[in-house]
């Protein structure tokens, strides 16, 4: 799948440039206090909650906020209702779109992201039509300058890593989510430090696209992104590689 993990690198460095942190602290807000919610606050005992703090303190998240989150997620303080849904959709080019949501108001969100699609040539498809199309895995991403393939071989594979991809400029490992926290940790152990790492839905196979719809496909991922209770969005387009080149320069 390394059309689709090339595509990912490219999507966690371009919204570090492109975010803006107070949206930034709004999301990872709801995956810290949706993680607290389901698991308790206690982050030594919740694999959910740790993985919620640590994507929030790579957006430098301050302390307090992040205390506060979690303390929503518990009932200790108030704004702690929210509901989750996964949106499953097509974006132009017939690829398929996986649009995780939390919000506070469901019927507000559904019509905006139906509205954003609409807006830039994607559509609603019905519960089911392409969630089978993704399979739920750990990702961690590694620069290579720091770390070589056999060096990430060695250890994931003792910790539950299924794959090795190997990109231009990183390394992609890919593990089961059971496996997900205790990979991670494995790499930490052996010094071995991952730029992202994150659960996420991969594609099992990728739809091909043209540069033209390639670009209507990112307009419409960054359009979804742009809005604030759309927590993730997943897809499964095959862009060339002269497209990812530009995207990236």
């Amino acid at each position: 799948m390394a059309g689709h993990s090339k595509w990912a690198n490219i999507q966690h460095r371009k919204g570090r440039q492109d975010a803006k942190r107070a949206k930034l602290f709004t999301k990872a807000a709801k995956d810290i206090i949706l993680a607290a919610r389901s698991g308790g606050g206690v982050p030594e005992d919740n694999a959910g909650l740790r993985l919620a703090i640590l994507k929030a303190k790579a957006v430098n998240m301050p302390n307090d906020k992040i205390d506060n989150a979690i303390k929503k997620g518990t009932g200790e303080l108030a704004g702690g209702d929210l509901y989750e849904t996964v949106y499953e959709g097509y974006a132009p080019g017939g690829v398929a779109m996986l649009i995780e949501v939390a919000t506070d108001n469901k019927n507000r969100t559904v019509a905006e992201v139906r509205h954003i699609l609409s807006k830039n040539g994607g559509s609603m498809g019905e519960a089911g039509s392409v969630a089978w199309m993704f399979d739920k895995k750990g990702v961690l991403i590694f620069d290579k300058k720091t770390c070589t393939e056999d060096q990430l071989l060695e250890t994931g594979l003792e910790a539950g890593a299924e794959d090795v991809i190997d990109e231009d400029e990183s390394l992609t490992v890919h593990t089961a989510p059971g496996d997900f926290m205790a990979a991670q940790q494995a790499f930490e152990r052996a010094g071995l430090k991952c730029e992202s790492a994150e659960l996420s839905q991969v594609p099992k196979s990728l739809t091909p696209v043209d540069k033209a719809a390639a670009a209507r496909v990112v307009r419409l991922v960054d359009a979804l992104e742009d809005n604030e209770d759309v927590q993730n969005v997943y897809i499964n387009a095959d862009f060339p590689d002269e497209f990812l080149d530009e995207l990236e320069g």
